[in-house]
């Protein structure tokens, strides 16, 4: 009896099952190019990232461009959400697993999360390069009509609500893409920072630069939102190992903040 055999779609990857197992690749192809016999050693990371992403291998500039945004977001350090979320699994004796989960959770939302990298996307692709469109659509922001996962904005995407200047690491960062960009957004942004805050009355935040960043290399809304994640666990990694090591007795918020008495409580 011949039984239809089931097959995997997938324009990125293919492989070639090896001779004596069938169970094995002999040969892996990401978008043509031989993983294992072309591509280790001749390209870097970012190029891979790309290539898994976009299909097609980056321009130098390009390529430039995803490596500094990953370079200034690899790690947002113990200010951020989901880097204290990392450290707190790790602290606590949480698997390794269960640390980068902590940190994806706490870090996917609207606030300083990928979701908000994505929201701003959506302003660039709605507003372009027009001074007064983004204007209008930062002082009033749309809002869903139908029920969906995530709760109404309550601050521009990709600008910091709790913010009382823009933060000198955002600035460099800014400062440094535009000098390495093939687009056009990322210098917009930086001549109009100081009018988009005004309008934004916040100023401008790290999910703003990767908006638009991710915009110059013309990456899509939903790659965005993967990449912003992936490119955060690094640090995340870091500091729940590092919190690990130190132990529970030098992490702040817990060792003072628990005391166990004998006393029955009326």
């Amino acid at each position: 009896m011949n039984e239809k055999r089931e097959l995997i779609h997938s324009q990125i990857w293919e492989e070639v099952a090896a001779p004596d197992n069938p169970f094995a690749a002999a040969a892996c192809y990401c978008s043509g190019y031989d993983v294992y016999g072309d591509l280790l050693g001749k390209a870097s990371w970012v190029e891979y990232l790309y290539l898994l992403f976009k299909r097609e291998r980056p321009s130098s500039a390009e390529a430039r461009l995803l490596e500094g945004l990953a370079v200034a977001i690899a790690n947002p350090g113990p200010r951020d959400h989901s880097i204290r979320a990392a450290m707190c699994a790790g602290v606590g004796g949480s698997t390794a697993a269960s640390s980068l989960m902590a940190a994806l959770a706490v870090g996917a939302g609207q606030l300083n999360g990928a979701r908000e990298v994505a929201l701003a996307m959506a302003s660039w692709q709605e507003c372009g390069k027009n001074l007064m469109a983004w204007q209008e659509r930062l002082q009033h922001l749309p809002q869903e009509e139908r029920a969906d996962v995530w709760l109404s904005l309550e601050h521009p995407p990709g600008f910091d609500p709790h913010g009382a200047s823009c933060a000198t690491p955002v600035q460099q960062t800014l400062a440094f893409l535009v000098k390495n960009s093939p687009g056009e957004t990322l210098p917009w942004l930086q001549t109009h920072r100081l009018e988009l805050e005004a309008a934004a009355n916040s100023p401008l935040a790290m999910t703003g630069v990767a908006a638009a960043a991710m915009i110059d290399l013309d990456f899509n809304m939903q790659q965005s939102e993967m990449l912003y994640l992936l490119l955060r666990l690094p640090g995340a990694a870091a500091h729940a190992l590092e919190q690990q090591a130190y132990g529970w007795r030098r992490y702040p918020f817990f060792s003072h903040g628990l005391e166990l008495s004998d006393e029955l409580q009326g």
